[in-house]
């Protein structure tokens, strides 16, 4: 152990004998330390050492964020980071697979999957070449609110990279061919998801909620669905939705932004602005209106898949942070949550339990899922209804589960954006859903905020377990005696 030298602490000016003297004490002190097993002088670890406290000012630095709008109505955001020699670049579009009309659903899932097999002079062989042989990626994908197209690559090849994304934005072939092989793909994930019991009572759920509606079929659709649908379709996916007034174009990395706007400009700047396709209608407000229990019958499960749901909150819904926090405290946060202690921690009846929103741009739903021993299905029930109502009345979140979720969100916040495409992620998501564009800066303070009143009422008005919807995926014959005192009974087959 090395010895400190005191006389280096002390001012200056001491004089050289009371110097040396203090410095003859000081060893013979670290000496006497050392020989007892004090370890004074010795840092802790690292894993010994408290966290630092999380860094909370601005989510990006003013000088790395820059803004425009081009003359045809183009959004566009670039976040410089030139830590790394890398750059992604894409379009995100306000619309996406609930813009469809239900006869067409599955037409936005592959569309962006053909979009990828060719654009300008290159077929898909070549397309996938000149990408691959750049050590890029190219990827293009549609979620129910928005449609993207991505690339991401070497900043020394930011001219190819561009090039490549014009003729995919610009001038995709949406090949028959191509198309065909698409579909088929499409067409075989649907079989296979019938053997996926999870996926399988989902898309039932969904069914049972949204009726006629966009919201009522899977996003990839269906066997019949799809059969409608050909490449002319797909082509007018992408058109009808691909115009200025609809688009962010989004760059980040080891790029200079006035280059990069000055570049969109030239490469997207001459776009025709036109309006855009109509947005899918809003849903029930209330669905469903009563509840419905529906048997999806699946006689050679020895497993049940359980799922309760009904209407949600919309993405921009003021008191979101409330209502996700009162949902993380009744199964939205895994372990720490009521429904995970309960029907796993402390009765043993299934492996794991969740429940959360899907959070769009109208409502979509809220679901309670798990899974369980066939005969065991209605011990489930009862205990997540109990645990329902038990939040909403003599059991509602206490001050130290608040404080843990706020604590938990404040945490995980910072985690979530570690990466620059991640921020530009989050701040592109503000825009496609008009948020102010100081929300990430703000979050912490405003999970902080949150009051025990409000979670409480966000149980209160939120949940909703005497109308729910209860889908239950398994043998009928068993499963029907457990809860036909329930309500009434309606079996379907898968």
């Amino acid at each position: 152990m090395r010895a400190v030298d005191p006389s280096r602490s002390f001012a200056p000016s001491m004089p050289a004998r009371l110097a040396r003297r203090a410095a003859r004490t000081g060893i013979a002190l670290a000496l006497v330390l050392a020989a007892s097993g004090c370890a004074l002088f010795e840092p802790k670890p690292a894993w010994k050492q408290p966290p630092p406290p999380p860094a909370e000012g601005p989510v990006v630095a003013a000088d790395a964020l820059h803004r425009a709008t081009l003359a045809n109505g183009l959004q566009v955001i670039v976040l410089e980071d030139r830590r790394l020699p890398r750059i992604s670049i894409g379009f995100t579009l306000r619309r996406g697979a609930g813009s469809v009309a239900p006869a067409q659903a599955g037409l936005a899932e592959l569309a962006m999957e053909v979009i990828q097999r060719g654009a300008g002079d290159r077929d898909a062989l070549a397309l996938a070449r000149i990408v691959e042989d750049a050590g890029a990626s190219l990827s293009a994908s549609a979620g129910w609110d928005t449609t993207s197209v991505a690339l991401a690559g070497l900043s020394e090849d930011r001219d190819l990279l561009f090039e490549i994304l014009e003729d995919v934005a610009l001038r995709p072939r949406f090949e028959a061919s191509e198309f065909e092989k698409a579909r088929s793909e499409q067409a075989a994930s649907i079989v296979a998801a019938q053997d996926e019991p999870a996926t399988l009572v989902t898309w039932h759920a969904l069914r049972v909620l949204y009726a006629g509606h966009r919201y009522g079929l899977p996003d990839v659709g269906t066997a019949e669905t799809l059969a409608s649908l050909d490449a002319a379709a797909a082509r007018a996916y992408w058109t009808d939705r691909f115009v200025p007034r609809n688009a962010i174009f989004w760059a980040v990395g080891d790029l200079e932004a006035a280059s990069v706007i000055a570049e969109a400009e030239r490469r997207f700047g001459a776009m025709p602005d036109r309006p855009p396709i109509a947005d899918t209608p809003p849903p029930p407000s209330q669905t469903p209106p009563a509840r419905r229990i529906v048997i999806v019958d699946k006689p050679e499960l020895g497993q049940a898949r359980i799922l309760i749901a009904h209407e949600g909150i919309a993405r921009t819904e003021p008191e979101r942070i409330p209502i996700e926090l009162m949902n993380d405290a009744l199964g939205g946060s895994g372990f720490s949550s009521r429904l995970m202690k309960s029907v796993r921690g402390e009765e043993g009846l299934t492996y794991g339990i969740g429940s959360g929103f899907s959070l769009r741009r109208h409502p979509g739903p809220y679901s309670i899922s798990t899974f369980t021993r066939v005969p065991e299905v209605r011990r489930v029930l009862d205990i997540i209804f109990d645990e329902v109502r038990g939040i909403q009345g003599d059991r509602p979140v206490s001050e130290t589960e608040l404080e843990n979720f706020v604590r938990y969100n404040v945490g995980s916040f910072g985690l979530s954006l570690e990466t620059s495409d991640a921020v530009l992620g989050a701040l592109v998501d503000l825009m496609v859903y008009g948020l102010p564009d100081d929300s990430l800066d703000t979050y912490r303070h405003r999970v902080r905020a949150v009051t025990l009143e409000e979670v409480r009422r966000a149980a209160q008005t939120r949940l909703h377990p005497d109308r729910a919807a209860i889908v239950l995926l398994g043998p009928a014959e068993a499963l029907v005696p457990q809860v036909e005192d329930l309500g009434t009974v309606e079996v379907w087959e898968p």
